[in-house]
């Protein structure tokens, strides 16, 4: 019966206006940014553009809030990126193109991957999320009180984790195991609020990479592929998770043991 299928498909005019409209979203954070040197009408216009997250009764606010924490994460990540390499280097020519990189990069984002749903994507979201997440608080925080930083990571790992496993659909416990996640991050993040250091990159020199960005990155990968490994069979197989585990270690000792002398609170 052929009849009774209902197949919903976007029309040109449809695409070409949700292209256009992230576009100038896009745009317009690095207009408001440049025009205001402020960062909080760039932060008011995107609590306006999540609008649609509350556009529902109020008992349904905090599944969609917390459906959303990944893109809200990003979206914060670039506004804070913005404002930072405009009051680092105001008018000069390279913080310009640096900016507009960044818009181009966000506007990638909102066009496509963030509408993706297949579970690689899923990752891949995660994966930006907890990279432009990290890097944000340990950029801004360095003279932040350490309960904050620690609930902000905590924050960012729960997020990241949640929107991973809730793709197995048959995950039995997938808050329990976001919140543990978040744990470890946070726990890892307090060890490494004592001893924050950061890369300066050799093409971007006004923002430094922290190292803790990179660590958090090697861990995730880890624990994604053991979690990959387990849901498959409830086991965990060697096989799946030697290379990620000498991959993690390595990288990690390298950062400790041979890249380990730039100190953000010295710069």
């Amino acid at each position: 019966m052929e009849f009774l299928k209902i197949v919903k498909r976007r029309s040109f005019r449809n695409e070409a206006l949700y292209i256009g409209l992230n576009i100038v979203l896009a745009f317009a954070f690095l207009i408001v940014i440049r025009s205001t040197s402020s960062i909080l009408p760039a932060l008011g216009l995107l609590l306006l553009s999540k609008w649609r997250v509350l556009a529902v009764r109020p008992r349904y606010w905090f599944a969609n809030i917390q459906g959303d924490l990944v893109s809200l994460i990003i979206s914060i990540s670039f506004v804070i990126f913005l404002y930072n390499s405009n009051t680092a280097n105001s008018g000069d020519f390279g913080s310009l193109v640096l900016q507009i990189i960044l818009t181009l990069a966000y506007a990638a984002w909102l066009i496509l991957l963030r509408p993706q749903s297949k579970r690689k994507y899923i990752v891949a979201q995660a994966a930006l999320a907890l990279f432009a997440g990290i890097s944000t608080i340990y950029s801004i925080s360095y003279g932040w009180i350490a309960s904050v930083v620690v609930l902000l990571v905590w924050l960012v790992g729960y997020s990241v984790a949640r929107h991973v496993i809730n793709t197995y659909d048959d995950e039995a416990h997938p808050v329990i195991l976001s919140l543990a996640w978040g744990f470890i991050l946070a726990e890892i993040g307090w060890i490494v609020y004592h001893w924050t250091m950061a890369y300066r990159l050799p093409i971007i020199n006004n923002f430094l990479l922290p190292q803790f960005t990179i660590i958090a990155m090697c861990f995730g990968f880890l624990t994604y592929k053991v979690y990959k490994s387990y849901s498959q069979g409830e086991k965990i197989k060697l096989a799946d998770i030697i290379l990620p585990l000498i991959f993690t270690v390595s990288i990690i000792a390298v950062l400790i043991f041979a890249f380990n002398s730039i100190n953000i609170n010295a710069i």
